[in-house]
């Protein structure tokens, strides 16, 4: 039987780890195994520099984190070695980020599951999440179709400009 400050270490770690995924827009759980030190910490750099919180967590505590949550189909993925990615304003870059080192890695790492806004994801539901574009692609795209508008308008204006122009010099 633990002692009761063990065990009270563990319920603070419980509830913290409760708050960060019910307080995130978008998580998912990995396998780690196989990965090494040198790709761990640049996936590591690469999920922080994009916003997203990546701990190796004990299948224990994520059990207990979820218990009572929407998130509680996600228990029979807690097997073996599991990582959260958790993501409070982006719902793509953890998925994004995770199963493309997935789909290069040839080491066992491997994505397990993941939640998107009060939903679980299965593997195929994360891997239909890292298909779309981030929010940095989507606000280029926007940028790109305003400029082509703004353009066209600017030609149809001058085009009017120049036509009565014209008329008045008749």
């Amino acid at each position: 039987m633990p002692s009761e400050k063990i065990l009270l270490q563990k319920q603070q770690l419980v509830a913290e780890l409760k708050e960060k995924i019910e307080g995130s827009m978008a998580g998912v759980l990995v396998s780690y195994k196989g990965i090494n030190v040198e790709d761990d910490t640049a996936l590591r750099r690469e999920l922080r520099e994009a916003g997203v919180d990546y701990a190796v967590v004990k299948n224990t505590m994520l059990r207990l984190a979820v218990a009572g949550t929407p998130y509680e189909e996600l228990v029979g993925e807690m097997k073996g070695s599991t990582a959260l990615a958790v993501s409070k304003d982006d719902p793509i870059s953890a998925a994004k980020i995770l199963s493309k080192y997935a789909d290069k890695a040839q080491n066992g790492f491997a994505v397990k599951a993941g939640f998107l806004e009060g939903k679980t994801l299965d593997l195929a539901g994360v891997s239909e999440i890292a298909k779309l574009p981030s929010r940095e692609e989507l606000l280029s795209m926007l940028c790109s179709a305003l400029e082509g508008n703004i353009r066209g308008l600017a030609v149809a204006l001058n085009a009017i400009v120049e036509k009565d122009g014209e008329g008045e010099a008749a």
